[in-house]
Formats: C-alpha cells, sequence, structure tokens
C-alpha cells in the first residue's frame, strides 16, 4: 500500500505550479456547467418519451461522465503523468474489488433492475417482509416508503434475486367478500341489491365484469361471494368502502347479515308413573 500512495504523490505532484492548479479547477468548473447543461437539455428531450425511472438514472450516467471526462483531458496540462496514474488505480482497483464485492453486486443488480423493469418509482410493491411505495431506483439500493411512512433502504442485489409482488403493474386489480346473509330471506333479491350497489360505484369496474353468486351455506347464514375488479391505484380505498356501502344496502332493503347461532335441543324429561 505504502508503494500505491508513493506512486500517486509522484504523480501528482511532480512539477504541479499554482497556475496549473488554477488551470485544473477552471476546466472542473466548465466541465460541471457543461454536465449540467447537458442534463437539463437530456430531461427536456426525453421527460415525454423515456420513462422517469430510466431518464434520471441515464442523466446522472452522462452527469458525470462529462464531469471525469474533462478532468482526465485537462491532467496531461498540468504535467500530470497518467501512466502512473493508472498503475496506481489498477492497484487500487484490485485491493477494493475485494473489499467490496457486495457493492459490485449491488451495482450489476442494479443495471439489472433499470432493464428488465420489474418495479418503477411509484409503484407500490411487497419485496420479502417489506411492502409500500417505490420512491427512488439508485446504482446501489431501492428506496421504498411503507405504508406507515417509514423509508427503507434494501440493497438492489436483494431486490433482484428476491420475489417481488408488484400491486399496480396490471391496470386492474380483484378483491373479493364473503357476505353472509339469513337463511329465511331471500338470496336472489340480495344478489341483485349487491350488484345494483357494484353498478353505482364508479370505480367497480364492468370489464371485467363483478360476480356475485351464493359460495355457500354455513352453519348460521347462506354465504355469497362478491368478486370486484377495480383500477389497481386505488384498490385499497376502495376495498374499504365498498363492504360498507354494500352492508347499508342490504339492511336497508331488509336483508338480514346474522350473528353466528347455534340451535340447542334439550331432552325433555319423562314423567315417572
Amino acid at each position: 500500500m505504502g508503494a500505491v500512495i508513493d506512486i500517486l504523490s509522484t504523480t501528482l505532484y511532480n512539477d504541479v505550479t499554482v497556475y496549473d492548479g488554477l488551470i485544473f479547477f477552471t476546466v472542473v468548473l466548465l466541465s460541471v456547467l457543461v454536465a449540467r447543461f447537458i442534463r437539463l437539455y437530456l430531461h427536456k428531450m426525453f421527460r415525454e418519451k423515456v420513462a422517469p425511472d430510466i431518464l434520471s438514472i441515464l442523466e446522472k450516467i452522462v452527469y458525470y461522465a462529462v464531469i471525469i471526462i474533462g478532468v482526465i483531458s485537462v491532467l496531461p496540462q498540468i504535467g500530470v503523468n497518467l501512466t502512473g496514474l493508472l498503475v496506481a488505480g489498477g492497484v487500487i482497483g484490485v485491493v477494493i474489488g475485494f473489499a467490496s464485492q457486495s457493492v459490485v453486486s449491488n451495482l450489476i443488480s442494479g443495471l439489472f433492475l433499470v432493464f428488465e423493469r420489474p418495479v418503477r418509482i411509484g409503484d407500490q410493491i411487497n419485496v420479502e417482509e417489506t411492502s409500500g411505495f417505490v420512491e427512488d431506483i439508485r446504482i446501489l439500493s431501492t428506496i421504498v416508503r411503507t405504508y406507515d411512512g417509514i423509508y427503507v433502504r434494501i440493497p438492489n442485489e436483494k431486490v433482484f434475486s428476491s420475489n417481488i409482488t408488484n400491486y399496480v403493474a396490471n391496470a386492474a386489480r380483484r378483491f373479493e367478500y364473503i357476505i353472509g346473509i339469513s337463511y329465511s330471506d331471500d338470496a336472489q333479491k340480495a344478489i341483485q341489491v349487491i350488484q345494483n350497489v357494484l353498478e353505482d360505484h364508479p370505480f367497480a369496474l364492468q370489464n371485467p365484469s363483478p360476480n356475485v353468486f351464493v359460495d355457500s351455506l354455513g352453519d348460521s347464514s347462506v354465504n355469497i361471494a362478491v368478486r370486484v375488479w377495480v383500477p389497481s391505484v386505488v384498490w385499497y380505498e376502495v376495498r374499504t368502502q365498498l363492504l360498507w356501502k354494500l352492508k347499508t344496502a342490504l339492511v336497508t332493503e331488509g336483508i338480514t347479515i346474522p350473528f353466528p347461532q347455534r340451535v340447542v335441543h334439550l331432552p325433555q324429561k319423562s314423567e315417572v308413573s
């Protein structure tokens, strides 16, 4: 390691004057300004043609590439020997490579996630025990905001190698209720009431159409299954609101939703003659 430091010291500080330093910082500043201009230009040109997550990563790659090219181009002008710098960089790269295998793995996984695109920014996903909204897809990690408002950083290697559940990849998502009505009530009437509520709801899709049918005969009730397709982005809100609307409509029409009950027969005592 000491030899590497000696190479760097000789490479960077040999015959470098104050004038060379001014040239270096001027070129770096110009490189940053050019990189920002190109980044803004790319954003303006492709914001309606490329997905936001892909465009964001492309902008970052171009931004840092321009700066690095600017720095490398000015080094020979100020007397820096790039040959020695490359040798030192190669040695350091080997050392870092052994110590950062997980970083490389996360980087490669991040690139695969960008090109395969199983998730996008704004999607609702589940990765192992973490569920929530994708806030950002970075080079090394993915940021997920849970439904409780907690930000979780997940290494891209874990995201790529895990089973990903994407709740909004499909435009529509289905949920199901099992509603029990009394045996003394008209099941066909109850089905019609439920269908009317679904037809009036703005987010209950008619294509695919909802399914309402008698699913089973329970111990205390006739169980009606209600399967409804809704837009994925409002799935949770509709699922929580619609159940109460169905209950209210059934009660208004005189349909009873019974409590679990059990009939017990007690034997009568025989009279002793």
